[in-house]
């Protein structure tokens, strides 16, 4: 009787569980007031280029997305204004600028396609959250329009309404 070889697994940068489970994402930072300030019409997926204390600062959780836009310049896209802590256990001169422009890493395509739309009047780019993605740190973009205050207004009512709906649905 012949015995068949059994196949390998191969698996890179990540444990068995995780290659059988498909991408692992944690996320590390949220800009919560960026869906109450601005109505999100895209999200967009991009990488991120940063230095090594940049990466050991995100990780243990010291990033501030809050006031962070992003612009484009010369056919690159750049994440600007966006405060990532200094990593304490490394040298001060070795150390990172805290809010420097960070470059965002995306297709032609979409840098193409994204400049026609921040063209329009009152769109702009603003991040959403941060995540790491298979050991990779990624930024989440929405291209938002801001929204005035009725609106805003007319959320919180909203929100408001479902919250008393299902305390009233929990109680009977």
């Amino acid at each position: 009787m012949k015995t068949l070889p059994i196949p390998k697994l191969r698996y890179i940068g990540s444990t068995l569980a995780e290659f059988l489970m498909g991408d692992s994402i944690k996320v590390l930072s949220e800009n919560r007031q960026a869906r109450f300030q601005y109505e999100i019409l895209e999200t967009y997926e991009c990488g991120l280029v940063l230095l090594g204390t940049e990466v050991k600062s995100i990780r243990a959780g010291k990033v501030n997305l809050r006031d962070g836009f992003a612009r484009i310049r010369n056919g690159e896209a750049w994440l600007m204004n966006v405060h990532i802590s200094p990593h304490e256990g490394t040298n001060p001169s070795y150390n990172h600028e805290p809010l420097r422009d960070r470059k965002l890493l995306l297709h032609k395509q979409e840098i193409r396609k994204l400049v026609g739309k921040v063209e329009q009047k009152g769109l702009t780019l603003v991040p959403l959250k941060l995540y790491l993605k298979n050991g990779r740190v990624k930024v989440s973009l929405g291209l938002a329009r801001g929204k005035k205050l009725h609106d805003k207004r007319q959320d919180l009512k909203q929100r408001q309404d479902k919250r008393e709906m299902e305390r009233a649905m929990k109680q009977r």
